[in-house]
């Protein structure tokens, strides 16, 4: 059986540009042949700020937006957020959408595609790995980072150079590890 692999659009903004990244690396990741991909977007899952009534830890949801995302997110083996930017750090829709889970996200590899000016995301990324650790998840190190990103954005969508491609590679290469290797602990 195939390891699945959810790929997480972050921003919810209008004129979100998340969309384009995240079509091209489900691309990417299919054509890599490891994982079963499935799309997830944020803005689609709708969550208002976190507004269920008892602690996530129970995993008794009240909310069909809550029991969507848990459906989204409980049968992956792995899990990759498309995440930009904002601030320094990951984008508000981010860390709430990681409020309202919590067993959905134990032991199981998290890679990030990240975007935004100079950085390319990478100060967004490092905030969020210990939001992700604090609930039993692994990030990984390999990423894609995607600095400039206006200028990767073509009339097809993203146009990706080499490095991120390669650095595309790498990251499911490490997923794939990680997630056979931690699937026995979801039991």
């Amino acid at each position: 059986m195939a390891l699945t692999l959810a790929v997480v659009t972050t921003s919810t903004r209008p004129g979100r540009k998340g969309p384009l990244f995240a079509k091209w690396f489900e691309t990417h990741a299919r054509q890599h042949g490891a994982f079963d991909v499935s799309p997830v977007d944020l803005a689609e899952i709708n969550l208002p700020i976190f507004d269920e009534p008892e602690h996530p830890i129970k995993g008794n949801y009240h909310h069909e937006h809550t029991k969507r995302w848990s459906a989204a997110i409980a049968p992956a083996d792995a899990v990759v957020f498309v995440l930009p930017e904002y601030n320094y750090m990951p984008p508000p829709s981010f860390i709430n959408a990681m409020n309202y889970l919590h067993r959905e996200w134990h032991y199981k590899p998290v890679g990030f595609v990240s975007y935004a000016g100079v950085s390319g995301g990478t100060r967004a990324v490092q905030a969020a790995k210990p939001i992700v650790t604090t609930l039993k998840a692994m990030p990984i190190p390999e990423q894609v980072a995607i600095p400039a990103f206006f200028e990767h954005i073509g009339e097809n969508g993203f146009e990706p150079k080499e490095p991120h491609i390669n650095s595309a590679t790498q990251m499911l290469d490490e997923l794939k590890k990680w997630a056979e290797a931690l699937k026995p602990l979801r039991g």
